[in-house]
């Protein structure tokens, strides 16, 4: 008499799973919200705006989409592909469905004691500076939401295609390597579908903020590479060695 494979998860694995996917779209939903606001990198890190360093100005969004990265090589280590074209999937709907609820509440009448309830903070009318924070142009959406979706499955091939190339070794390589070539595609593509495509910024323009955002991304993934290997190694030890090896093995094979 055949049995049927048992195709339940251990309680383990389905933790594993939760969290890394709690993570995972948390920081992708936080990126994009932040990420309206611009900071001067030269006054975070006291240099001074002459000549030869300038103004270096990036979104604040740059600073979660590496943890975003991260967690995305962490997926497809143990999981494999479909399952981080899952979460990235999910994480677009999330944020297309985040955006639609903002507009929604954008266009609500706002109660006039609200509108004059910040005065004494500098701020002469709420609903002004609500929407002007919330108020994200639709080529920006799309552009960040297009970009989200190709830097990611761009990353699960190269990851998949070094790990194919080098075993299970070097992990630094393929999670180090996968995020550079994705974060690359995910800078240029979101900044040219929403500022060269929909608010006619000079293609100079576009490359060169790209470029600026792309340094920090590639820099920040390189610190965090001793991250993923702290993190590597507390999943290995919360999992065990056989059930850590079978994942691995399992998410290998269903590339």
């Amino acid at each position: 008499m055949n049995k049927t494979p048992d195709r339940s998860w251990p309680l383990p694995k389905i933790i594993l799973f939760l969290v890394l996917g709690f993570v995972f779209l948390t920081h992708a939903l936080l990126a994009e919200f932040i990420g309206v606001k611009i900071f001067s990198l030269s006054d975070l890190l006291g240099w001074k705006k002459d000549g030869v360093v300038g103004d270096m100005n990036l979104t604040a969004g740059v600073l979660l989409w590496p943890v975003v990265f991260v967690m995305t090589d962490l997926i497809n280590e143990y999981f494999g592909r479909r399952i981080v074209v899952l979460f990235s999937s999910f994480a677009a709907l999330c944020i297309s469905y985040s955006f639609v609820m903002i507009y929604g509440s954008l266009l609500l009448p706002p109660a006039d004691f609200w509108r004059t309830s910040a005065l004494s903070r500098g701020v002469p009318d709420f609903q002004v500076a609500y929407s002007a924070v919330f108020g994200q142009g639709l080529w920006i959406i799309l552009g960040s939401v297009t970009a989200f979706l190709v830097g990611q499955l761009v990353d699960v091939w190269v990851f998949q295609r070094i790990k194919k190339a080098t075993g299970e070794g070097r992990l630094w390589l393929r999670a180090t390597g996968s995020t550079m070539v994705s974060q690359a595609i995910d800078s240029f593509l979101v900044l040219y579908i929403a500022f060269y495509w929909g608010a006619d910024w000079p293609l100079d323009s576009v490359m060169s903020v790209a470029l600026l955002n792309y340094a920090f991304k590639w820099a920040a993934a390189l610190v965090m590479t001793p991250l993923i290997y702290g993190v590597h190694h507390r999943i290995e030890a919360y999992l065990g060695p056989d059930l850590a090896q079978s994942m691995r093995a399992a998410a290998h094979r269903s590339e």
